[in-house]
């Protein structure tokens, strides 16, 4: 990967929510931030939908893969919740 490229996305998280370094885990509506970077690591972060804060999902960063198929599979961990974490692999 040569350049950085960033994914957005409203997410509902599921019972048990996501998990995140900072304050354990968030639920309700999230946004996620997944960052794929030159340096070829995926980050990903969350907030509470609308507001300032970021926090990491746990997991993060992903040392590489491709960052499109790594948020999708974020997506669907949080909406699955049970404490999600970023995802290794896509699903």
């Amino acid at each position: 990967m040569t350049a950085s490229h960033e994914w957005r996305d409203e997410v509902l998280a599921g019972p048990g929510g996501a998990m995140t370094d900072e304050v354990g885990v968030i639920t309700g509506p999230l946004t996620l931030r997944t960052t794929g970077g030159p340096d070829g690591k995926v980050r990903f972060e969350v907030q509470y939908t609308d507001a300032d804060e970021w926090y990491t999902l746990s997991g993060s960063p992903v040392a590489h893969g491709d960052a499109y198929a790594l948020h999708a599979a974020a997506l669907a961990a949080i909406r699955a919740g049970g404490g999600a974490e970023a995802p290794v692999r896509p699903a």
